[in-house]
C-alpha cells in the first residue's frame, strides 16, 4: 500500500450555507507535517464534531473510492469526500478499530471510528440522498488518532498492522447504539481502542 494523495482544506462557505467548512480538500504535491491534531495546514472549522486527537486524520481507501465513483457515476478526485489521505490498496470495509497504519516516514496512525455523514457532507456533495446511501453502503472513511508524529510525503509506502485483539469493524460502528449492547457486547467493545467519546458512552451503561 502507499499514499496516493495528501489533501488539505481551507475554511470556506458552502453553497447555501452561512458557516465555513474545511471539507473541500485539495491534493498537494509536497510533504506535510503531522502532529497530534492531524495534518498541519488543514482547516477544521467545527471542533465539536470534527478534528481532535481521536479523529485527527481522516483517510479513505482507494479501492473504496473507486467503488463509490462507480456507484455514484461521477469522478471523485482526491479530497472529494473531505479525506486527508488516500491509501492505495485499501478497502475501508476491512479496517477494524485499533488497526495501525505505519507510514514509511515514521508517522503511525491508529483507526478509532468511522466517518459519519452530516449536513455539511450532503451540501458539499450536492446530493440530498448521499448521507442515507453512505450509511447503507457501510464503507465509511476511517478516522485515526496519531500515535507517532512526523512528515507524510506523496507516494510513500504504508504498512497495515492489524489489531491483535478483538476484531471490531469500523463499518459496524456507523449504526452502533450503545444502549442496545448486551453486557457481553459492552465488554467486547471496551476491549478495543475506540474513539474515547464512544468508549465513555459505553462505560456509562456498563
Amino acid at each position: 500500500m502507499k499514499v496516493t494523495a495528501i489533501c488539505l482544506g481551507k475554511a470556506e462557505k458552502l453553497p447555501g450555507k452561512s458557516y465555513k467548512s474545511g471539507i473541500n480538500k485539495q491534493p498537494v504535491n509536497y510533504p506535510v507535517h503531522v502532529d497530534e491534531n492531524g495534518l498541519v495546514g488543514d482547516s477544521i472549522c467545527n471542533g465539536k464534531y470534527h478534528g481532535g486527537h481521536e479523529q485527527a486524520v481522516y483517510l479513505e481507501g482507494a479501492e473504496t473510492l473507486a467503488w463509490w465513483a462507480q456507484e455514484l457515476q461521477r469522478d471523485l478526485p482526491p479530497g472529494t469526500f473531505g479525506e486527508n489521505l488516500v491509501i492505495e490498496g485499501l478497502e475501508n470495509r476491512d479496517v477494524c478499530v485499533g488497526d495501525r497504519f505505519h507510514l514509511a516516514g515514521g508517522v503511525i496512525l491508529e483507526a478509532t471510528s468511522p466517518r459519519v455523514p452530516c449536513n455539511t457532507f450532503t451540501a458539499h456533495m450536492g446530493d440530498p440522498k448521499i448521507a442515507k446511501r453512505y450509511t447503507a453502503a457501510a464503507r465509511p472513511g476511517i478516522y485515526c488518532r496519531v500515535l507517532s508524529m512526523g512528515i507524510i510525503t506523496p507516494q510513500e509506502e504504508v504498512r497495515l498492522q492489524p489489531y491483535d485483539g478483538e476484531r471490531v469493524r469500523i463499518a459496524d460502528l456507523m449504526i452502533l447504539q450503545p444502549k442496545r449492547l448486551s453486557a457481553q457486547q459492552r465488554v467486547r467493545y471496551l476491549a478495543v481502542p475506540l474513539h474515547e467519546d464512544l468508549q465513555a458512552k459505553i462505560r456509562e451503561l456498563a
